[in-house]
C-alpha cells in the first residue's frame, strides 16, 4: 500500500509541478530535440504512475513475487504456491486498465482519422490548385501571403505561395525549404499527434495541456537548427521575419506562425549547445522519469521473491 501511494502522490506532483520545473531557464531553447524526449517522457512517467497506484493497490506483493520466479508459468505457479487473487481486485485492476487503454485508443484513433481525412482533402485540393516545381521541390501554390509549410504523411508535401516566391530572397527560400523538410524527415507529425492524444484524452490534466504546446513550439525550433546547419542563421531569421504573419492549416507544420518572432532573436543570437554535463543530466533525467514508476511499483514483488524464494535458489 505504500508504494501505491507514492506512485499515486507523484502522479499528481507531476501532474502539476512537472509543467513549471521543465519551463525553468532556457535550456530547451538550447536542446529543442532533449526537450521534446523530456516532455514526452514526462507524460509517460505520470500516466505510467497512476495506472500503477491502482495495480500496486489492487494485486498482493506476493503475487507479483511469485510471478517473478516463474515467469513463463505464472498462472501455474500462482496456484501451486496458493495466491489467489480477489474477484474485486480482478475487476479493479481490469477496470483501471480497460479505462485508461481504452480512453487513449479512442482519443488516438479519433486524431488520427480526424487529421488523415483533413490532409487528404487538402491534398486534393493541392492537386487540382497547385503546381509541383522540381526545381524546388516543392507544390506552388498561387496566393498573395507569404506561406509555407509542409504537409505530412506518407507522401509528405512542401507548399509555398507566390507570396512567399516573391518576398524571399534566394538564400531566404532555400533556408525555409530546408526548415520544411526537416518537419517531413523528423516526423515531426507523429511527435505532436503523440502529446495532442494524450491532451485530448485527458484535458484536466496541467502537464499534458502544457506539453501540447511545449512540443508544437519545440518542434519549430528543431527544424530551424536542422536548417541553420546548411544555411546561414542570418538567413534563417530572415525568412521568418517575411513569413511570419502567414497562417497555415491546422493539419499541418509551418515556418510562421505565434512563435516566428522569438525564433527570430533566437537565430540572431549566438549558438548556446548544452555542455557535456547538461546532455548528461538530460539522458538521464528522461531515463529516470521513464523507468522510475516501474522500478518503485516491483520493490514490493522483488522484495516477496527474495524472502520466498533466496532459499530455493541457494539449495541448487
Amino acid at each position: 500500500m505504500i508504494v501505491a501511494i507514492v506512485l499515486g502522490l507523484y502522479a499528481l506532483f507531476g501532474a502539476v509541478a512537472l509543467p513549471r520545473l521543465l519551463g525553468r531557464g532556457d535550456w530547451a531553447e538550447r536542446a529543442p530535440r532533449p526537450a521534446i524526449a523530456m516532455w514526452h517522457a514526462a507524460c509517460a512517467s505520470v500516466l505510467t504512475s497512476a495506472v500503477l497506484a491502482v495495480l500496486a493497490a489492487a494485486i498482493p506483493a506476493s503475487v507479483v513475487g511469485h510471478g517473478i520466479a516463474d515467469l513463463f508459468e505464472a498462472c501455474t505457479a500462482l496456484l501451486s504456491h496458493g495466491v489467489s487473487v480477489t474477484p474485486t481486485e480482478v475487476v479493479i485492476v481490469s477496470a483501471s486498465g480497460g479505462l485508461v487503454g481504452g480512453r487513449l485508443a479512442y482519443c488516438a484513433a479519433a486524431v488520427v482519422l480526424r487529421t488523415r481525412r483533413e490532409r487528404h482533402e487538402h491534398a486534393e485540393m493541392l492537386r487540382l490548385l497547385g503546381r509541383h516545381n522540381s526545381a524546388l521541390g516543392a507544390v506552388v501554390l498561387d496566393h498573395v501571403e507569404p506561406i509555407a509549410y509542409c504537409l505530412p504523411g506518407g507522401a509528405g508535401k512542401t507548399v509555398i505561395t507566390t507570396g512567399a516566391l516573391r518576398s524571399l530572397p534566394p538564400e531566404e527560400l532555400a533556408a525555409v525549404l530546408a526548415h520544411e523538410r526537416a518537419h517531413l524527415r523528423g516526423r515531426h507529425d507523429l511527435v505532436v499527434a503523440a502529446a495532442e492524444i494524450l491532451s485530448r484524452a485527458f484535458p484536466g490534466v496541467p502537464l499534458f495541456r502544457r506539453a501540447r504546446t511545449e512540443v508544437a513550439r519545440l518542434i519549430e525550433l528543431r527544424a530551424d537548427d536542422v536548417a541553420a546547419r546548411r544555411h546561414a542563421r542570418i538567413h534563417v531569421a530572415g525568412a521568418l521575419v517575411r513569413i511570419a504573419t502567414g497562417r497555415v492549416p491546422a493539419f499541418s507544420l509551418g515556418m510562421g506562425g505565434e512563435t516566428a518572432l522569438t525564433r527570430v532573436r533566437r537565430m540572431l543570437g549566438p549558438e548556446n549547445p548544452l555542455t557535456r554535463h547538461e546532455r548528461f543530466a538530460t539522458v538521464a533525467a528522461v531515463g529516470l522519469l521513464l523507468t522510475g514508476p516501474a522500478a518503485v511499483a516491483l520493490i514490493p514483488g522483488v522484495s516477496a521473491f527474495l524472502a520466498h524464494h533466496c532459499h530455493e535458489l541457494l539449495s541448487l
